[in-house]
């Protein structure tokens, strides 16, 4: 007889692995309408003549900049923040280093500290906690 609590296997590896698919919801795309061949004609000459006077425009940069100049200006501007930035990091770093060790110091002093006052202060026994009227753990009370 079939254990009620165990599902069906099942027959093959293609119905278990298949998922159904979900029903379109929407109605099928309908095609935009085209735009106008003159619409489209304008909108390359617009990125036509955009793109030519920004390349005359670049033609124009050497004769009033030098160009190896303004970059070997920036190319040395980045070199020096990023060696500010190094060096920054390295500081924070030696900041940190020293911070460690000041806290660390302060534990072997604490610990030392601790370890002297155990070693000067006798400990504390049974039998001077009775000869001081402190009652003990063995002490009945009644008699």
């Amino acid at each position: 007889m079939a254990d009620p609590f165990r599902p069906n296997p099942p027959a093959s590896r293609l119905e278990f692995s298949q998922i159904p698919s979900p029903e379109p919801t929407r109605p099928s795309r309908r095609r935009r309408p085209r735009r106008s061949r003159w619409l489209q004609a304008a909108a390359g000459l617009a990125l036509a003549g955009a793109g030519s006077l920004l390349l005359v425009a670049l033609m124009l940069i050497p004769e009033r900049l030098d160009a190896v100049l303004l970059v070997s200006t920036a190319i040395a501007n980045v070199l020096g923040g990023l060696s500010r930035l190094g060096l920054g990091f390295v500081q924070l770093g030696a900041v940190l280093l020293v911070a460690l060790l000041a806290l660390l110091a302060l534990l072997l002093l604490l610990g030392g500290l601790v370890r002297l006052v155990r070693a000067l202060v006798p400990p504390v026994s049974r039998a001077s906690a009775a000869t001081t009227g402190r009652p003990t753990a063995r002490t009945t009370r009644g008699n």
